[in-house]
């Protein structure tokens, strides 16, 4: 596993392992317990994980993700740190870096965030150049059903425009703070928007991200 990757599979863990299995994310209204399962069918099951992307599979990653939910959570966070096995795609280094970085990263502050006391994570320099550089490459693909316009601005002024349209909306922050917002996590985002009211507002309410 490469470094980012593998910092961020185990810190998920982690972070999973001390929530508890029934407590609150950021993602759609999932427990930790879904979250769990949702990791280890994307990169064990890929027959199922299909349905991620393809919609007549979307049934069945439901079926899938539902029977990996009632394992025992421990074994789930067990899966998710020793990673995926060797004959799948994933455990070659390169699409492990590729593919799950920000996917943990992601899924990571879902848990932290939900939870009362969170407190938001320093990230080092190098890291956080990561996430811009996956968040310029993404960004049309994250703000594709944005309602206005949608520009990423880091504060040292570089862009990305997510989303070509008018009125435009300015969202501020840090690469990290802009990669949560881009992603869907408009509530639990560091950032600063900037717009028209109305224009902000029908953003916010948007369902950005994969």
């Amino acid at each position: 596993m490469s470094t980012h990757a593998k910092r961020e599979r185990l810190l998920l863990a982690d972070l999973l392992e001390a929530a508890g299995p029934e407590a609150p994310t950021l993602c759609g209204g999932w427990k930790t317990r879904d979250l769990a399962a949702h990791v280890v069918v994307r990169e064990r099951r890929a027959d199922a994980a299909g349905g991620l992307v393809i919609g007549a599979l979307k049934n069945r990653l439901e079926r899938v993700q539902a029977e990996f939910a009632a394992k025992p959570y421990e074994e789930l966070i067990q899966l998710i740190r020793t990673g995926p096995p060797r004959f799948s795609p994933m455990s070659l280094k390169q699409i492990d870096e590729a593919a799950n970085t920000v996917e943990f990263f992601v899924h990571a502050e879902d848990v932290r965030r939900a939870q009362p006391d969170w407190s938001r994570r320093e990230l080092d320099p190098v890291f956080a150049d990561v996430l811009w550089s996956r968040t310029e490459k993404t960004a049309r693909l994250l703000g594709r059903r944005s309602p206005v316009g949608l520009v990423l601005r880091r504060p040292d002024g570089r862009t990305a425009v997510a989303h070509k349209g008018t009125p435009v909306v300015t969202v501020t922050g840090e690469p990290s703070e802009l990669l949560l917002f881009a992603f869907g996590r408009q509530d639990g985002a560091d950032v600063q928007v900037e717009g028209d009211k109305d224009a902000v507002e029908r953003l916010n309410r948007a369902e950005l991200g994969m």
